[in-house]
C-alpha cells in the first residue's frame, strides 16, 4: 500500500512542459503528521466517551483537537506552497 501521507506531502515542480520534479518529504515529517493525526483521533474519541458518560462537553480536550487540527492544517499548508 502507497503512503497516502507522503504522497500528499510530496512537493512537485514542473520543470519544462514534459517534466516534473518530485521533492519527497523528511521521514521525521512523515512520521510527526502521521502522529498528530492519530493523537487528534484519539482525543476525538475521549471528547465522545466524556460526552456519552458523563454527559458534558469537556472544553480542555476541545482545545487540544482545535490545536491538533491548526497544527495540521498548518503542516499541509506550508509544505505545499
Amino acid at each position: 500500500m502507497k503512503d497516502v501521507i507522503k504522497q500528499a506531502l510530496t512537493r512537485r515542480t514542473n520543470q519544462n512542459a514534459a517534466t516534473t520534479e518530485e521533492t519527497q518529504p523528511s521521514e521525521r515529517l512523515v512520521l510527526g503528521v502521521k502522529f498528530a493525526i492519530a493523537m487528534t483521533l484519539c482525543l476525538s474519541a475521549m471528547e465522545i466517551a466524556h460526552m456519552a458518560l458523563l454527559n458534558k462537553w469537556n472544553s480542555e480536550i476541545f482545545a487540544a483537537i482545535t490545536g491538533s487540527t491548526g497544527t495540521l492544517t498548518g503542516i499541509f499548508i506550508t509544505q505545499k506552497t
